[in-house]
């Protein structure tokens, strides 16, 4: 069981949050609950947008239709490579939101037994690759995600000093790479289940490669 002092830190007594070297303005598991709440708004961001590039791609995929049945490949190949900088997009997006829902349930797990040290040093790591990944996708989430890491390293720097934690290595953890693989892997097969195959007849090779 955990003493008197983590408990204080921890949010478990009615004490006031103050005292030893204690930098965090409130107590780990508040300061948890709203992290996941932020979370919470960015996968449903993420989810409304998501919908709005599959839409956009149904639009443009028809359009390469259209142009392959008119016989005017330029507009085709044209409509193929946007098409494509959707998906690549699309795919990073869908990263993000399946590798963050990863994040919640490890966050959501970390706020009822207390491990907090162990438990939050991957999820640091796959905030900062995922906020590295989005910058040039939705730089407004990949802000927020960077403020979201931050807030976070302070509480795994926080809990490892008090439980006598000296190895801070998030963003090399295995753990996290393991996610994000996942995360990877299933954001793949979301794309071949959701997003046809462009015609290949008439198309340039880079197009069709690039999609």
């Amino acid at each position: 069981m955990f003493g008197k002092d983590f408990q204080k830190i921890w949010g478990d007594t009615d004490s006031s949050f103050s005292g030893k070297n204690y930098k965090l303005k409130e107590p780990l598991k508040y300061a948890l609950i709203h992290s996941q709440y932020k979370l919470s708004a960015m996968i449903s961001r993420l989810d409304a947008h998501i919908s709005r590039m599959q839409e956009r791609d149904r639009a443009l995929f028809e359009r390469v239709i259209e142009a392959q049945m008119s016989k005017d490949t330029a507009r085709a190949a044209m409509y193929a490579n946007e098409v494509a900088e959707i998906r690549k997009a699309t795919k990073q997006l869908l990263v993000t939101q399946i590798a963050l829902e990863q994040v919640k349930l490890r966050m959501e797990t970390v706020s009822e037994i207390g491990d907090v040290f162990v438990n939050l040093m991957p999820v640091v790591g796959v905030v900062n690759q995922l906020r590295t990944s989005l910058k040039g996708v939705m730089p407004e989430i990949s802000l927020e995600l960077s403020e979201l890491g931050d807030g976070l390293q302070e509480v795994v720097m926080e809990s490892g000093e008090f439980m006598g934690g000296s190895s801070y290595g998030a963003a090399e953890s295995p753990e996290a790479r393991k996610i994000l693989e996942e995360a990877t892997a299933v954001a793949e097969q979301k794309m071949k289940e959701q997003f046809p195959d462009l015609p290949s007849s008439g198309l340039p090779l880079a197009a069709r490669q690039k999609a």
